[in-house]
């Protein structure tokens, strides 16, 4: 990378220098331009490098694939980048991390679907599996992050960094946008139709690509809610199980999650949807139309795309962790709702989010109805405003210290 561009510390480097001391094979995915490729090689420095992007080294391991891993003889480590590229390395990358002295593996993928089998087949009890999405606001601004599972716990000391809210959703965080000061619209641009056009050519051999870039704004504008399939099905022209499978593949891409509902003590009758969000807002706010920050203030899915924000924040705090995020929602069938409830084995914690930077105490009902439901629990209160407080029983929390 250019000297002038900053270097992105991310959170997820400890576990991943940790596990490839304990495995013989990392297998690092996630989204399209999250970095990947960039944390290995500041990882791993002395590690050999071999990019599946490029066509001369794809070649070779199609075409003599033992060739191709022997080359590794001798070196410290290996990194092969977009191993999706080349699926059935993996059947012959089994017997070489089982030879004595195999230095380690740690491959990167954008793509799961091609790779699920392979790992699960070949790699069976060799391989550790890492997630790693977008940048999340602490390693944008280079702080040292949260623990999500203390999320419900005051800071000593918190002082909110000096940015933009709705710029901040507007942009998103991907590195590539904050690295090099891009027009996030220009740089999604091209991402969106180099993500449809590609990637999901290859996972799913769509041959009406027009149809599934209608569907992804559809998905888009289903964000922060509870997941519709006959709506988009209906919406996009398109079968219920030609939803399913879509929505499938965004989530297996890294697009977006599904956050199943809580349930677990609670006797009330309960939604069974999840809910779905996309876990970068400058894309969603590219999928919608939103031309500038500006236009984010009166935009009707404004809240949503805040809650969006919120989520996304939690999920890559686990995730960049190395950590499956615990994420669940609660909404019973009479309104009641907790926007997400983080499940840390006998603690819990309710989190409401909410757009306003005045905060006031009807924004604690949901809070405090399910305390009272569930039995106890901290509640957490994320607001749109800069400060992080004590306000009764909760915590009040600035949305810049979320993560």
């Amino acid at each position: 990378m250019p000297a002038s561009e900053p270097i992105f510390r991310r959170t997820l480097e400890g576990k991943l220098k940790q596990l490839a001391r304990s495995f013989p094979v990392v297998f690092l995915t996630g989204p399209r331009q999250s970095g990947k490729t960039t944390l290995c090689r500041l990882a791993f420095p002395r590690f050999a490098y071999r990019s599946l992007e490029d066509l001369d080294e794809r070649e070779f391991a199609r075409s003599d694939p033992r060739g191709f891993l022997a080359r590794a003889a001798g070196a410290r480590g290996v990194i092969l980048d977009e191993v999706q590229r080349v699926p059935e390395l993996l059947s012959y990358l089994q017997g070489v991390v089982d030879r004595p002295g195999s230095p380690p593996y740690v491959l990167t993928g954008s793509q799961r679907f091609p790779l699920w089998t392979g790992i699960s087949q070949s790699l069976a009890g060799r391989a550790a599996i890492l997630n790693l999405y977008g940048l999340s606001l602490a390693e944008l601004g280079g702080r040292r992050p949260l623990d999500p599972a203390r999320l419900d716990r005051a800071p000593a000391r918190f002082a909110a960094p000096a940015i933009d809210r709705d710029r901040t959703l507007f942009s998103g965080l991907y590195p590539r946008i904050h690295a090099r000061g891009l027009n996030p619209r220009d740089w999604l641009n091209g991402y969106v139709r180099t993500y449809v056009e590609r990637d999901v050519r290859e996972l799913l051999n769509v041959g009406d690509l027009e149809a599934f870039s209608r569907f992804i704004v559809l998905a888009a504008g289903q964000t922060a809610q509870l997941l519709n399939f006959s709506s988009l099905a209906s919406d996009g022209g398109i079968s219920h199980a030609t939803a399913r499978r879509w929505i499938s593949v965004l989530e297996a891409s890294g697009i977006l999650v599904l956050v199943r509902s809580h349930h677990a003590n609670v006797r009330k009758r309960v939604i069974k949807s999840p809910k779905l969000f996309f876990l970068d807002t400058g894309l969603v706010c590219f999928l919608l139309g939103v031309r500038s920050a500006e236009d984010l203030n009166g935009h009707p899915l404004h809240g949503a795309i805040f809650e969006t924000f919120v989520v996304s924040e939690l999920y890559k705090a686990f995730a960049h962790r190395g950590e499956r995020p615990p994420l669940y929602f609660f909404r019973d069938r009479t309104g009641h709702e907790v926007d997400v409830v983080i499940e840390l084995g006998r603690r819990r914690i309710a989190v409401e989010v909410k757009l306003t930077r005045t905060v006031r105490l009807e924004a604690f009902r949901g809070l405090d109805f399910y305390r009272a439901l569930a039995g106890g629990g901290s509640g957490v209160l994320v607001y749109g405003g800069e400060e992080t407080y004590r306000q009764g029983r909760h915590l009040v929390r600035s949305w810049a210290a979320c993560s």
